[in-house]
């Protein structure tokens, strides 16, 4: 649950992988120390240099814990110092500080007594990965907790990830010793979103569900609540609005609309509500960026995504995703490649590749200049207007159609100005970032391992054994019909009619003969 941020201006296909976090949390006397295990996010960028200096990452609010049967993550560890002790006699002559305490104070017993509270829930999750090198086996269970909230009809939303490969989920309400088994009714991977529903009479009693407000603004005060690490009761932290831009979801691997706060997201903050200053939920905490060179960057997923997430799942049954215009697209700053393409004001997006399955391969080609979306100008930089004095990436226009809706775009093709009208669809990988079902297929015939190459596979394979070869296709390749799959040989179980053939592995197969 952690990214390396790319520019939001940029409307390249850029790929993200899934990352994990487990949490081990041990006790000692004033020192707590937390391991976890961080797999940055690789990004395809024309700015890599800038943002690879960096080196930030964004991680979920996750909390995972490890089995007892696994070792301690390898990675950073973070140690909280002991804080030494003061007399009580200093702060007793400093009158202004008592003043201030009192303050806060009668402000944390207000927002404690809000009944909003009482409809944010802790989620326990059970979680039994698929094991992608040996595909016909999972993995060892482990167990996690984040965050949830009811919206109304007897459903809780929390985050995609929380529930991810899901065994058992259970749910607690503040206050409450008894847990309630949940099911998860739909996940939404690409925006991180997940919706439950609890059977239980005795679970809804005497509560109320959260209303969803508007987009908030920048420095809007900001609350996050939910149940983070270091402790078991209800946590409450407040911030306001730093940024509102599209930005990188780490678990799905897309760009949508996020809000940046600076309250503390922390691990088991994730699917917990964040609200205004009227009680209402302005969205939902889902990760938070690391980084040496920043602090308190925390994320939260606006009302618009949830909406579209749950509009789409009432149309249709189930969830069925962002769509995508389907091309790869580059500014139009420099103004000598404007007057080549014959682009006389400095607008527009050039058309730098069409994914063969989108339907814009059928009306666009390599060349064309995207200068409006719906009748939106697009600028040179891939933005668009967005409310007063803002501007915002081109993708956010495309995030707000659902899966089957038209666009019509304005476009310049050898300095002619036509219309063109685009469906939009969700996007086809080539090679698929989350498996669907959660289970890989495969194939094993005289103990060769044949299964389609994916991103948790490349995760647990490493990149090295993948070779850059195959790990190029993977990358940049763009499937050329639905459906199609890098199958690969994985391994090879030695046996007498394989022999010669042990040491085959990670090998793409481009043929298969009966």
């Amino acid at each position: 649950m952690a990214v390396a941020l790319s520019s939001c201006t940029s409307l390249s296909s850029v790929l993200f992988s899934t990352v994990k976090f487990r949490y081990s949390l041990r006790h000692r006397p004033i020192v707590a120390s937390f391991h976890c295990n961080n797999h940055p996010l690789r990004v395809s960028s024309s700015s890599s240099s800038s943002s690879s200096k960096s080196n930030r990452k964004k991680e979920g609010a996750g909390h995972k814990k490890q089995s007892k049967d696994e070792r301690p993550a390898r990675g950073n560890v973070l140690e909280s110092q002991p804080t030494s002790s003061k007399p009580f006699g200093i702060q007793r002559k400093n009158k202004d500080l008592i003043f201030d305490s009192k303050d806060q104070q009668v402000e944390q017993s207000i927002l404690q007594d809000s009944a909003f509270l009482n409809a944010v829930v802790k989620v326990y999750c059970t979680h039994t990965a698929p094991d992608y090198s040996l595909p016909w086996q999972k993995q060892r269970q482990y167990t996690s907790t984040g965050s949830a909230f009811m919206i109304g009809d007897r459903k809780l939303l929390t985050n995609a990830h929380c529930v991810e490969h899901d065994t058992q989920v259970k749910v607690k309400k503040r206050g409450d010793d008894s847990k309630y088994v949940a099911k998860v009714l739909a996940r939404g991977v690409d925006c991180d979103i997940a919706l439950l529903s609890v059977e239980s009479e005795e679970f809804w009693s005497d509560v109320e569900p959260l209303r969803l407000g508007r987009l908030p603004h920048l420095q809007d005060s900001v609350t996050v609540v939910g149940y983070p690490l270091g402790g078991d009761t209800i946590s409450v932290t407040k911030g306001v609005v730093s940024r509102i831009e599209v930005t990188s979801y780490a678990h799905g691997s897309s760009d949508l609309l996020g809000i940046q706060i600076d309250a503390a997201i922390n691990p088991g903050n994730s699917g917990g509500p964040a609200f205004n200053d009227q009680g209402e939920c302005i969205g939902v905490a889902f990760q938070v960026l690391r980084s040496e060179e920043a602090e308190n960057i925390g994320y939260v997923i606006p009302t618009t995504v949830v909406s579209h997430f749950l509009t789409d799942y009432e149309r249709n049954g189930r969830y069925t995703g962002f769509p995508c215009l389907g091309v790869l697209i580059q500014k139009l700053e420099n103004p000598a490649l404007r007057a080549w393409l014959k682009v006389q004001s400095n607008e527009g997006v050039l058309v730098r590749r069409v994914e063969p399955t989108s339907d814009a391969n059928n009306v666009l080609k390599e060349g064309d200049v995207i200068v409006s979306f719906d009748d939106v100008r697009v600028g040179s930089e891939g933005t668009v207007p967005f409310r007063s004095n803002e501007r915002i990436a081109f993708h956010f226009l495309i995030s707000q159609k659902f899966a089957g809706d038209t666009a019509e775009l304005g476009i310049i093709r050898a300095g002619t100005l036509m219309k063109t009208k685009v469906v939009l669809n969700s996007r086809v990988h080539l090679v698929p970032y989350h498996i669907d079902g959660g289970l890989p297929s495969y194939l094993i015939i005289a103990g060769l391992v044949f299964t389609p190459l994916s991103e948790p596979l490349i995760e647990e394979e490493c990149e090295d054994s993948i070779g850059l070869k195959l790990l190029a296709r993977a990358r940049y390749s763009l499937a050329k019909f639905k459906g199609e799959q890098i199958v690969i040989l994985s391994q090879v179980l030695a046996n007498e009619v394989n022999i010669g053939y042990e040491d085959m592995g990670n090998q793409q197969a481009s043929h298969f003969h009966m």
